[in-house]
């Protein structure tokens, strides 16, 4: 973002906070919406970095296309999915909760609690070692809230948590990082998958839930991507080329799982609170059609090594594409750039075959109608 609009937004943020502070009420249309983050790596942009974990995104070449050029703790060449969903509520992308840069007016933006490699469960990601698991996302919301009260008191609090909207990214690492970590992994043997996937899902039912009475009053929920198709799943368990026929097979029967488990939460809460975003569709597109969204492959990873540039992470030792915007991957598992905004695009404006029950355009729509 420029820095013009960098210091526009920040002016605009002090006077927020000097009309909340001084009992104006602010919501609505004429304050900037808050914007909370909670997942996994696909939307961490750079809490790991504070953490002494594996699961980390700064050195290069990440962020080699985001504006300063320096690697952030995203795990991406630029941008990822929150950056871009922070630009169609107009407001500045939110920082990483650690940040001590999070403080007095900031904290109006919102916050970003993901932390890369955490799953739905508390034993996703353990060979990572210090990650913030979805638990303790949850407490830290509960923390920033009395932080945020701390200026401007319970009520506005409350009426920014209510009015903000939430991105919540979880579930792909409980197969990638868990049930398939290894073979005749804990989790695998206690569970046959369609048995795991259920568990998962009544596990990250009581997350969402836990989201619900802390406060949001719009969440996007995003289903895994196509765990089957990523580079690191084409090197290690793939045929040939083709997907991994037991990572798709996990991600088919957890989506549509997903989307049944929200509506019933949403029944439960007499509203549509929350949406679901159908990510594994979102990127099946441009998996298996490439050249329709201007990529010249979905196999290959821009940034790797190995089959497919799936083996291992991304450093400055690695091969690195000239072109990151021809490519549907970034690294192993994430997306580019591009892709990433394609995607955003989508819960933008996709039709009911993508977000159920409404898109965020309607959603956003729907809530400016009710100041």
């Amino acid at each position: 973002m420029a820095g013009s609009s960098v210091f526009t937004s920040c002016i605009f943020l002090s006077l927020v906070m000097a009309l909340a502070i001084s009992g104006f009420n602010f919501k609505g249309a004429e304050a900037a919406r808050a914007f909370f983050v909670f997942g996994d790596s696909l939307v961490d942009n750079g809490n790991n970095n504070y953490l002494a974990t594996t699961a980390r995104a700064d050195a290069p070449p990440y962020g080699i296309d985001y504006p300063t050029r320096r690697p952030t703790g995203r795990f991406s060449n630029g941008l990822n999915i929150p950056d871009f969903i922070s630009q169609e509520l107009g407001s500045e992308s939110t920082l990483p909760y650690l940040s001590p840069e999070l403080n007095g007016e900031r904290l109006f933006v919102g916050a970003n609690f993901a932390s890369a490699g955490i799953g739905v469960l508390n034993d996703t990601g353990v060979q990572f070692v210090n990650i913030i698991r979805i638990s303790r996302q949850l407490e830290y919301f509960q923390e920033y809230q009395q932080r945020v009260s701390a200026l401007i008191g319970d009520d506005k609090t409350k009426e920014l948590v209510n009015g903000a909207l939430v991105l919540i990214t979880c579930g792909g690492n409980d197969f990638v990082n868990n049930y398939y970590l290894v073979p005749n992994s804990a989790r695998s043997r206690q569970f046959a998958l369609p048995d795991y996937v259920t568990f998962v899902i009544s596990e990250y039912k009581k997350v969402l839930r836990r989201l619900y009475d802390l406060g949001a009053r719009r969440v996007v929920v995003t289903g895994t991507g196509p765990l089957g198709c990523v580079p690191a799943e084409l090197a290690l368990r793939g045929r040939n080329g083709e997907c991994s026929e037991e990572l798709q097979q996990a991600a088919s029967l957890y989506n549509p799982q997903l989307v049944e488990m929200i509506k019933q939460l949403n029944k439960e809460v007499g509203s549509d609170v929350f949406v679901a975003a159908n990510t594994q569709l979102m990127h099946n597109d441009f998996v298996t059609n490439p050249q329709t969204y201007g990529f010249i492959t979905s196999k290959v990873a821009c940034c790797g090594q190995g089959p497919f540039n799936g083996i291992g992470l991304c450093t400055v030792a690695s091969n690195l594409c000239p072109y990151r915007d021809e490519f549907a991957f970034w690294d192993a598992f994430h997306p580019s750039e591009k892709a990433s905004k394609l995607i955003v695009q989508q819960i933008m404006s996709g039709t009911s075959k993508y977000m159920h029950p409404m898109n965020l355009s309607t959603i956003l729509a729907l809530d400016s109608k009710k100041y």
